[in-house]
C-alpha cells in the first residue's frame, strides 16, 4: 500500500517547520504530487500539515 500525497495549498505563510516538511515530503507546488509508503514516519509527516496537502491510498 502506498500514499500519494498532493499539495493543495500554499506554503506562504505557513511556518518554517511546516515548510520543511513539505519539502521532506517531496512536494513544493501547488498540484504537485509524490507517491510515498505507507509508513507510521510518513503518516506523521501528513498529520503535521494535512491544511496544505490531500491524502489519497493507492496500490502498488
Amino acid at each position: 500500500m502506498a500514499l500519494r500525497v498532493t499539495q493543495v495549498r500554499s506554503a506562504i505563510g505557513s511556518k518554517p517547520k511546516q515548510r520543511g516538511t513539505l519539502r521532506a515530503l517531496g512536494l513544493g507546488r501547488i498540484g504537485r504530487s509524490n507517491t510515498l509508503p505507507d509508513r507510521p514516519e510518513i503518516r506523521g509527516m501528513i498529520h503535521r500539515v494535512p491544511h496544505l496537502v490531500s491524502v489519497e491510498e493507492v496500490d502498488g
